[in-house]
């Protein structure tokens, strides 16, 4: 596989407006607008990333079966913002029929999702008759499954089983059973598993969704900068717990959710707290922040580094500038390895042989992003699995795709006697269309300061 075709053209680089209505209050528009933009997104994987995948893999048809409450994990990177779950059962089929007439889409049991779905229905699954025996309205949608398949006649089936990949595995064991059950013989041994295909489709980024995630991570940034200053922390009153909890409902406040929990930590000179609850901020300590949010049906992860000032202080320690600027250093050597076709595993070996030439005391634990916070991807290290991960590490990086460029390097620091500074760090940043790594927005390389 060459860059070359993975390079979007000059017409689909064209992002939808971002709502004209955004304000401090609001900065990504209603959520009628945010609707209408994720609606455009969601026709360019459609369009564009879907029939380039399933050439890519030799795929004539991709079959996602799926029921309401059990949706399978590429659901929400198919259907439009305005549909949250899958609706009693619903059948997703994909039939290639060739470059000049492309990707055939239906929806079985499904709306048309604002018009890019063929809706189709066995009548028996509309009859009002049987509205009271749901078993013969499923059976009416396996039916009409079944037709589908014989008139198409497609030589490979796609379906999502990975015993790697859980971005690939949404096929559960009661839908694969009816599946094997309504095939004709002849179809069951044309069944593959294309792992890669639900991979890279959920890990492929529309173009459009670039500027939309850059204001999400100024929105973060911004969040971050307040919840790391004067105007949230007293020195001696404020726990960390306070700080997390503000951050979180700063977000709420925004409209906006999140992915998780913030966290909140700080390490302090002489004393070891990185198994302590809520801990009472005091001058002199280093802050750190885990902190993701989620809007747009995106999000973000992202750490960042913060010191309170002592009496008399008027900058951060040299020592601590020094750790922060390691864990930089290690960031340039990490985003360096990343390149298409490089597996993460191979990625990982090359930066940590790199780091360690250059003295660096570090790990890395780099994941993709996206639709999700740990998303669909090669994974590059886990923190506690630095010689690379089995399978998922194997998977190779592709272009269009973004990563939370996660990691961490320990310095010792003269003025805290040589206690070891943490300087974990995590930004996003994105593999482009070009083949090269560059942050989505920018990276720390200095502390939020509390005065």
């Amino acid at each position: 596989m060459t860059l070359a075709t993975l390079v979007v053209s000059t017409a689909l680089l064209q992002a939808p407006t971002l709502p004209l209505t955004a304000s401090p209050t609001r900065p990504l528009g209603t959520l009628r607008e945010q609707a209408a933009v994720e609606q455009e997104w969601l026709r360019y994987r459609l369009d564009s990333v879907l029939p380039r995948l399933m050439r890519q893999y030799h795929v004539a048809m991709w079959v996602v079966p799926m029921r309401e409450y059990n949706e399978d994990p590429v659901f929400w990177s198919l259907v439009s913002a305005t549909t949250f779950f899958a609706r009693r059962r619903t059948i997703y089929v994909f039939y290639d029929r060739g470059p000049e007439r492309g990707v055939e889409r239906l929806a079985l049991g499904g709306t048309s999702q604002g018009g890019v779905y063929d809706a189709y229905h066995a009548k028996e699954a509309i009859d009002p008759s049987i509205g009271r025996r749901p078993e013969l309205v499923g059976q009416a949608q396996w039916d009409l499954l079944r037709r589908v398949i014989e008139e198409r006649d497609p030589q490979t089936i796609a379906v999502d089983i990975s015993r790697a990949h859980a971005f690939s595995d949404g096929l559960s064991a009661g839908e694969w059973e009816q599946l094997e059950a309504v095939l004709p013989a002849p179809y069951r041994g044309r069944i593959v598993r294309a792992e890669r295909l639900a991979l890279e489709y959920q890990e492929i980024r529309a173009p459009g969704m670039l500027p939309a995630y850059r204001r999400l991570m100024e929105v973060v940034w911004g969040v971050i900068d307040t919840a790391f200053s004067s105007r949230v922390i007293t020195p001696g009153r404020t726990t960390t717990d306070d700080v997390a909890w503000w951050m979180r409902q700063r977000v709420n406040d925004l409209g906006f959710g999140t992915w998780f929990h913030t966290d909140v930590d700080v390490q302090r000179r002489g004393r070891d707290l990185s198994d302590s609850g809520a801990v009472v901020i005091q001058r002199g300590d280093v802050l750190h922040c885990d902190f993701g949010i989620t809007a747009l049906g995106l999000n973000t992860d992202t750490q960042h580094m913060g010191y309170v000032l002592r009496r008399g202080e008027q900058d951060v320690p040299e020592g601590l500038k020094q750790a922060l600027e390691n864990s930089n250093r290690l960031q340039d050597i990490l985003l360096a390895e990343m390149r298409p076709g490089r597996t993460g595993n191979e990625v990982l070996a090359a930066a940590l042989a790199q780091m360690r030439a250059a003295g660096i005391n570090g790990t890395i634990y780099t994941h993709p992003i996206g639709d999700r916070g740990h998303g669909a991807g090669p994974l590059i290290g886990l923190w506690d699995h630095q010689e690379g991960v089995p399978e998922r590490g194997d998977v190779p990086l592709v272009p269009n795709s973004w990563f939370s460029i996660e990691l961490q390097a320990t310095t010792p620091a003269a003025e805290w006697d040589s206690q070891g500074i943490r300087s974990a760090q995590e930004e996003d940043a994105e593999l482009g269309p070009d083949g090269r790594m560059r942050w989505i927005l920018r990276r720390q390389t200095e502390f939020h300061i509390v005065k």
